[in-house]
């Protein structure tokens, strides 16, 4: 029974070793084919990350800006346009107001809201 147990462990990691080889070559064989598309593909990647950066940026520092809200404890995440707003803030009220104020900023195609009331000192 031993032996047919340690048999089957060692197929098992037969088959997960030669199908991660197997993959790993496809992908290998796609960047040679075409390294001008891997190169062009980072470079994309980078200016996506910058633009979700910045658009971030832009997002707090309107929400900064807003009257009557707290962003102490307010996190923003940008993805291709989209919004995330996370966090906690003292009133409802707040929760609106975000909203609204992220909405307001050139280049924010939609927004989550995901605040949390949680009234100070708790």
């Amino acid at each position: 029974m031993k032996a047919s147990t340690a048999l089957k462990m060692v197929g098992g990691a037969l088959i997960v070793l030669a199908s991660l080889n197997a993959s790993a070559q496809s992908s290998d064989a796609a960047a040679a084919a075409a390294p001008g598309m891997a190169a062009s593909s980072a470079a994309t990647g980078k200016q996506a990350k910058a633009a979700n950066r910045a658009l971030g940026r832009k997002v707090r520092s309107a929400l900064a800006k807003t009257k009557g809200l707290s962003v102490a404890n307010i996190n923003v995440r940008a993805r291709g346009g989209a919004v995330t707003l996370a966090g906690t803030v003292p009133d409802q009220s707040q929760v609106d107001v975000a909203t609204q104020a992220a909405q307001g900023v050139a280049g924010v195609t939609s927004v989550k809201n995901a605040l949390t009331v949680r009234p100070v000192g708790q």
